[in-house]
């Protein structure tokens, strides 16, 4: 059968928004587990916690709605000393590269690269959260962590699906709450956020530990608590997936640990600690081994779209290329659908 020109686009754009649909229609929310880096993560290696949501998009900032087609999902996670803010999303793409066109996505970065893309990106988009210096220049501060995530670390994902009814209860519960900051690192932190996230959707999936964390929330623990609660309830489908550091001179991230397993391994605390304190030092190896040990790598295959096929609208010739691989494998379905997502995404 021949079918003219007009025919032909016209079955394009159906195909294209069925593959759309499709993409929808299997939704989730992600817990982003990311590695330390830094001076700061190298004192405090616990890294941080975000949440990828597949079907919740930012109207700005601070407001969420339902995704419209083509959107590829938002990260939300709670950040200390931005414009007052307790929690704020950013659209995936932008999150974790800066920009808001995938072509534009660099294969290797050094650091003048990544504070351009980041300060072009915040005069776009960021003015009211981070507006320039005295001078006109680019602002210090945390906002930096809004944009640019996987040029800084290696980010570990754990996605489980949702259905629309809940994504809509987050939705209005979180626009209808007063958003202002009151950080705290030990009780109020982003793994704390992450968890209560989860938590919503999956009432106790998410708890803390106070044996390997002493009681305090730890991203990785999050992590820890949901694949647990995944293997009592297979339903959720947990998958793993991992989003490597972008090549280039950057430092490589860190590996992240929990509280107590940061200071077993730590060797500058924990061999004074075993010749002065032997007892405490025995409890804290008792707690790491017991509760403490959790691996993010296993079973995480490679966020990479330039391995998934794309959809391709009826003006497009070729499709991105974004492969940032560090170990071997395809992508998970929840990383397959994180680059569909993402393909299709729309700048905002």
């Amino acid at each position: 059968m021949i079918f003219g020109h007009t025919t032909m686009m016209k079955l394009r754009i159906l195909l294209f928004f069925i593959l759309g649909a499709i993409a929808q229609a299997h939704a989730g929310a992600a817990l982003l587990l990311e590695e330390p880096f830094g001076k700061f993560g190298y004192m405090n290696p616990t890294g941080h916690a975000a949440v990828y949501l597949t079907r919740v998009c930012a109207a700005s900032p601070t407001l969420l709605r339902r995704c419209e087609a083509g959107e590829a999902g938002v990260v939300i996670s709670r950040y200390h000393r931005i414009a007052g803010y307790d929690w704020i999303a950013i659209p995936l793409v932008p999150y974790l590269y800066a920009v808001d066109d995938l072509q534009k996505i660099p294969k290797a970065v050094d650091a003048d690269a990544v504070r351009s893309l980041r300060d072009a990106y915040r005069r776009s988009h960021l003015l009211a959260l981070a507006p320039n210096d005295p001078t006109g220049q680019m602002p210090q501060g945390e906002w930096v962590q809004l944009v640019g995530s996987a040029y800084d670390r290696k980010i570990y994902g754990f996605e489980v699906e949702t259905s629309e009814q809940q994504d809509d209860a987050l939705i209005r519960e979180f626009n209808r709450r007063r958003n202002k900051s009151h950080f705290n690192i030990l009780f109020h932190n982003c793994a704390d956020f992450a968890g209560r996230v989860l938590n919503s959707y999956y009432p106790g999936s998410v708890h803390r530990s106070y044996i390997a964390d002493a009681g305090m929330m730890a991203p990785k623990q999050v992590a820890k608590s949901l694949v647990s609660y995944s293997k009592r309830h297979p339903e959720l489908e947990l998958t793993r997936f991992v989003i490597p550091q972008v090549p280039g001179s950057i430092h490589r991230s860190d590996s992240v640990d929990g509280v107590i397993e940061s200071i077993v391994k730590t060797k500058k605390v924990s061999l004074p600690l075993a010749v002065l304190h032997p007892v405490i030092a025995g409890g804290l190896a008792v707690a790491y081994l017991t509760e403490g040990r959790f691996n993010p790598k296993r079973n995480a295959t490679v966020f990479d779209i330039g391995q998934v096929v794309q959809p391709q609208t009826p003006n497009e010739s070729t499709r991105p290329e974004l492969a940032h691989p560090d170990s071997d494998g395809l992508p998970s379905p929840a990383a397959a659908r994180i680059s569909l997502h993402a393909a299709q995404a729309k700048p905002q």
